[in-house]
């Protein structure tokens, strides 16, 4: 039986501000009626069973974009990005729009850039507009996105300096802002990406896509900082493209927002490709961070990755859903998944899915989960060099986080990330 659910206040805001025009109406159209047939996703719905999008958006939160915030609110947010040392071109996105005075362009002509917001998109961009999945919220974006970054890395460059992408959402306005980033490297290029969300302390719904298509021997280092506002939603889809003897890898820290659902999308669509994906959770409060992850093996000889690590404190509650798909003719794949929790207090909650579905029969794929709680000895032997509760438990914390992103190729980004890991206890006991 189809039981039929009414629109909330947030699916009628939606509904009511949908006015497609241009050269991307009917694109915006199309994938409008897809999210349209389930509308908010909810526990009925299986993949979303932990996060009650209809119950977490109680309110309406229109689509806008552009900013009515001084100055000084976009440059102090712009500001607390941790990369600014560290990027030597860095697009900044202020509510949902490309801001080209705050920006730097890549020095070199080997990197092409297109605001997702112009008029006039290169096809290299628009081509890629189509429903890439049947998610909902992915469709919500293709519906409403304002803008994003189009980067196109030539065949045979390598972009050794990080390229930043800033988003920053200065919670003016509670509104949902939707931003959408196409990323293709060429046969043979290399770059070294990094995705930062920074917001302010009111409400809003941050809905992001990210696109990456890889090419032949192309790789992509990908470093990802969610550190939305507190009262934030923030939801996001990288989807992912490998082609021959492509190489990815994707890390991402989850510190902001409110209600986090993030999910990844990646597609092996040629042989002897590798991708390592990671990430870490490191919530508190009431946080919620509900993590997705589909890799799928579409052909054989490809070998994949996956590690999550999840620190929760007080009453919050993360989520990781790993499922590896190994198609029937993808011999030779080597897969393996793991996630492990480290919880803080009795109120914390971690729930882990994972899943695998094979239909080839000479394949190595695996899993695992774990949770507990800070080792004890550890904690004495700290306390007992004069170091103090707060201070002994960040260190162990971020030794506990840095295993997921050991990886990262970067020296200076993974001695960032090591600093707001090792640092976060502290800097939330002081909030």
């Amino acid at each position: 039986m189809t039981v039929t659910l009414m629109k909330t206040p947030a699916e009628t805001a939606y509904t009511d501000a949908f006015n497609p025009q241009g050269a991307l109406a009917d694109v915006r159209k199309s994938a409008f009626a897809q999210f349209a047939e389930t509308g908010l996703p909810h526990r009925r719905m299986e993949d979303w069973k932990w996060t009650d999008l209809r119950q977490l958006m109680s309110s309406p939160l229109p689509p806008v974009s552009g900013t009515t915030a001084s100055a000084g609110t976009i440059d102090a947010l712009i500001s607390a990005s941790p990369f600014g040392d560290v990027a030597r071109a860095r697009l900044v996105f202020v509510d949902g729009a490309y801001d080209a005075d705050r920006s730097s362009l890549p020095a070199t002509g080997d990197v092409e850039f297109a605001s997702i917001g112009s008029d006039d998109l290169p096809g290299w961009v628009s081509d890629k507009f189509v429903a890439g999945s049947t998610d909902p919220i992915a469709a919500l974006n293709l519906a409403y996105m304002s803008d994003g970054a189009g980067l196109r890395v030539k065949a045979g460059s390598s972009m050794d300096a990080p390229i930043e992408l800033l988003f920053v959402t200065t919670a003016e306005q509670a509104a949902t802002y939707t931003t959408r980033n196409v990323i293709v490297l060429e046969e043979g290029a290399s770059a070294t990406l990094i995705e930062t969300h920074i917001g302010g302390s009111g409400e809003y719904v941050h809905n992001a896509v990210t696109q990456l298509h890889i090419a032949d021997n192309a790789r992509l280092d990908r470093v990802k900082v969610q550190e939305e506002g507190l009262e934030a939603i923030h939801l996001s889809n990288t989807e992912v493209h490998l082609a021959d003897s492509a190489y990815l890898k994707d890390f991402t820290l989850t510190i902001g927002g409110h209600a986090t659902r993030q999910q990844g999308f990646i597609t092996f669509e040629g042989e002897h490709t590798e991708s390592n994906v990671s990430g870490a959770f490191l919530l508190t409060g009431k946080q919620h961070n509900d993590t997705r992850l589909v890799i799928d093996h579409a052909v054989p000889n490809c070998l994949s990755r996956e590690l999550f690590k999840c620190v929760m404190d007080e009453a919050a509650r993360g989520i990781f859903q790993g499922k590896a798909i190994v198609r029937r003719d993808a011999q030779k794949t080597d897969g393996n998944q793991s996630s492990h929790a480290l919880l803080l207090s009795d109120e914390a909650e971690f729930d882990a899915k994972p899943e695998l579905e094979i239909y080839a029969d000479d394949v190595v794929c695996g899993h695992g989960a774990t949770s507990g709680d800070l080792d004890e000895n550890q904690m004495f032997y700290r306390r007992a060099r004069g170091i103090s509760e707060t201070e002994a438990k960040s260190m162990l914390i971020g030794a506990f986080a840095a295993e997921a992103f050991d990886d990262v190729e970067s020296d200076a980004i993974r001695e960032v990330l090591g600093g707001l890991a090792e640092g976060w206890l502290e800097r939330r006991k002081a909030g």
